[in-house]
């Protein structure tokens, strides 16, 4: 029994609690603009319903302040002024009763006219009053009834006749006008005291106005206390946390948590702003691994290019013996049995002469292209206008063979290794030369132009050319583009100019859209200039 008794309060558990979660989702997943909107609409309902009470408060104390200004005092005021007038007219009458001189009329007369004003103002202002007009109506049935049995017929006889008639009717007379007396006492009773009534309504609802007022006033200061802890709470705290996450991962600790709070929407831009956290630090992960691997790669490359070079070295120098022996005895044997043996035992003898010299000056142009860098690294200022001249002045002979013409700007100082600049510009004049057009005479140009911290130079020539597809393979050592009977040469000239010129920071290429002929193009740092001296200085110094 006890077991089901706490499975049904579990199950009746299970079944209140849903209710509660939903709530609490739809309101986690409300957003700033929602929030927001949802708080200014409950704040607007609140404060217009304070308004409209403060409305009504202001037209009740403004009706009641009319009342008792417009009718409630004016109505006491005209009933003291209706019993002076009704006073006036019985001192009057008694007087020319007491006297039968017309002259004491004269009140008399005034209270009737008096009488009549104050009636009349009355009658407008106890117009929505019962009371009032039922005082006012006993008072002047009072009034009617003392005037018409003792006023009027004193105040009409003849002079003379007044003091017998007043002397005959002055019991009656008195006691018609205290009739009237007490009813004018109860109107203005009655009217005092609805005077002092509408005045304790005014001053209630003074009351209510100044406390709805105030009510309106704390409401508002409420408003505003919670509508700034809500903003701080629910905007500038995340925002800030938001905006202090978002600074120290930008610092660059980029495992520090991006941590959302606030309305759904800041959550949802700081889960995004964590997720490109997170996404960054998988990208800077995998970029330090790959730095690392490029790293070992490029050792292992620099090894690996010493260890070719060496071995270039190496092989090439170790090379140079056996290979001019080989070289020499084959030349002995091409002169001292020239023509003894048969024809072809020359053309065999001829082969390994020709195939030993060809070797001889591979292995020398290998030989000079591993110390590219390694031995000729002597850095300084090359005056290239020297270098080109020696340069022709070594070519002369080739240059005057084929009749070519070379011209060149004038050529700037530049910062260098000159052994290295002087193969440079004799391996890219040589070619020209070399690569000359049949049918006319080779026309070098040699230009230069300064851009900055480099100088521009081009070597172009009006020869046989170098198709577009191959302007890159002629840059790879031993990449010939025709036949060593056509074209003599070991086809490492352009990559020995390659080398060099990116030994010197430079670059080097083919210019595709230069016609007839060839155009190479390179650069190479310009020379430091001196800083300018101070003349002042130098003189204070010599002093």
């Amino acid at each position: 029994m006890a077991t089901d008794v706490t499975s049904r309060r579990s199950e009746t558990a299970r079944a209140a609690t849903p209710p509660a979660a939903p709530r609490a989702a739809s309101r986690a997943s409300w957003t700033t603009h929602r929030w927001l909107l949802v708080s200014a609409t409950l704040a607007l309902v609140v404060l217009t319903v304070l308004g409209g009470l403060g409305l009504w408060a202001l037209n009740r104390a403004s009706a009641l302040t009319d009342e008792l200004v417009d009718k409630r005092s004016p109505a006491l005021s005209n009933s003291v002024r209706l019993e002076a007038a009704l006073v006036n007219q019985e001192t009057g009458v008694r007087g020319y009763g007491l006297t039968g001189e017309r002259s004491f009329l004269a009140p008399y007369k005034e209270g009737i006219d008096d009488q009549r004003g104050a009636e009349k103002e009355l009658r407008t202002l106890v117009a929505d009053d019962r009371q009032g007009r039922a005082d006012l109506d006993d008072v002047l049935a009072k009034a009617g009834a003392w005037q018409r049995s003792f006023a009027e017929p004193i105040a009409e006889a003849p002079a003379g006749e007044p003091v017998e008639t007043a002397t005959r009717r002055t019991n009656e007379g008195k006691s018609s006008f205290d009739a009237l007396r007490k009813a004018m006492v109860v109107q203005q009773d009655h009217q005092r005291v609805a005077r002092e009534a509408a005045l304790d309504d005014l001053r209630g609802a003074t009351r209510l106005r100044d406390s709805i007022f105030i009510s309106i006033a704390v409401v508002i200061l409420l408003l505003t206390v919670l509508i700034f802890e809500g903003l701080r709470r629910g905007v500038t705290n995340p925002l800030a946390q938001l905006g202090a996450d978002a600074r120290a991962v930008a610092g660059g600790n980029f495992q520090h948590p991006v941590v959302a709070t606030g309305p759904a929407d800041l959550r949802r831009l700081g889960a995004d702003m964590d997720a490109m956290r997170r996404r960054l630090l998988d990208e800077l992960a995998f970029t330090e691994e790959a730095r690392h691997r490029l790293d070992e790669q490029a050792a292992e490359l620099r090894r690996s290019n010493s260890e070719l070079e060496q071995f270039a070295y190496v092989a090439s120098h170790d090379l140079q013996e056996p290979l001019r022996k080989v070289s020499s005895f084959s030349q002995l044997l091409q002169r001292r049995y020239a023509g003894q043996l048969d024809e072809r035992a020359d053309q065999y003898i001829a082969f390994a002469v020709d195939g030993a010299n060809r070797m001889q000056k591979l292995i020398n142009d290998l030989l000079e292209f591993s110390r590219v860098g390694r031995v000729h690294n002597d850095h300084r200022e090359v005056d290239l206008e020297e270098v080109v001249g020696q340069t022709l002045d070594a070519l002369s002979v080739s240059i005057e063979e084929s009749g070519a013409r070379v011209v060149h700007d004038p050529l700037p100082t530049v910062t260098g290794d000159a052994t290295q600049l002087g193969i440079l510009w004799q391996n890219l004049i040589a070619n020209a030369v070399k690569f000359r057009h049949a049918d006319r005479a080779p026309e070098i140009r040699i230009e230069a132009v300064r851009d900055g911290a480099l100088w521009h130079f081009a070597v172009s020539d009006n020869g046989i050319g170098i198709a577009p597809e191959f302007a890159e393979k002629v840059f790879v050592i031993f990449q010939r583009l025709h036949t060593k009977d056509a074209y003599p040469g070991s086809g490492i000239g352009l990559a020995m100019c390659k080398k060099i010129t990116e030994f010197h920071g430079g670059t080097i290429g083919i210019d595709p859209d230069h016609t007839p002929g060839t155009r190479i193009v390179f650069t190479l740092a310009a020379a430091e200039e001196p800083a300018p001296q101070d003349d002042t200085a130098e003189g204070a110094a010599a002093r």
